[in-house]
């Protein structure tokens, strides 16, 4: 092996990647599916990426029990790099994380956006089954409505669950003993 490809190898593995078990490049070689070749090696696009077919594909990552082992994996198409950039590029945006829309669905392009850290909480397994409290045709969690009325959740789940208030004056009752403004 010459210099160049020797440094080539070094660069590309580097020490992060010694006894974890990781996928090594082929030696002298950086493939353009390594995301270095496309220059987004290393970013949090590029990490996304990496993340997402770990949680799926190893089962030494500490998420795999949440997405592989319940069956969630990635199309065919993803398994390349250049594919989901080209796929998922053209909307992400710095800050956001890859999203699976249909959270039961598979890593797709039909079923996954970029998200906020918020906007993913609210895209869970477990707020499928939180209880949701209609209001003027429009259906949402306590967490939801505390924040779009301003109140804590606590406050808001204390008069809808344990004081048995209707919704309306659960949501236009000041708080800290105001009258109810209905």
């Amino acid at each position: 092996m010459d210099k160049t490809h020797k440094a080539n190898w070094q660069k590309s593995v580097g020490n992060k990647f010694r006894n974890t078990g990781k996928t090594r490049f082929k030696k002298g070689c950086t493939p353009w599916n390594s995301g270095e070749a496309m220059g987004v090696y290393g970013t949090p696009f590029y990490q996304s990426w990496l993340h997402m077919k770990s949680r799926c594909h190893n089962k030494k990552d500490s998420d795999y029990k949440r997405y592989g082992e319940r069956g969630i994996t990635i199309c065919n198409r993803w398994n390349k790099f250049k594919n989901f950039y080209n796929d998922m590029c053209s909307t992400y945006k710095k800050g956001l994380t890859i999203d699976r829309i249909d959270n039961n669905g598979n890593y797709s392009p039909g079923n996954c956006r970029w998200a906020t850290r918020k906007e993913q909480a609210n895209n869970t397994r477990h707020i499928e089954k939180a209880k949701k409290y209609y209001y003027k045709g429009i259906e949402d969690t306590i967490a939801n409505w505390a924040k779009f009325f301003r109140i804590k959740k606590t406050t808001l789940y204390m008069r809808l669950n344990e004081y048995g208030w209707s919704i309306e004056k659960a949501f236009f009752t000041p708080v800290g003993g105001g009258q109810y403004i209905g």
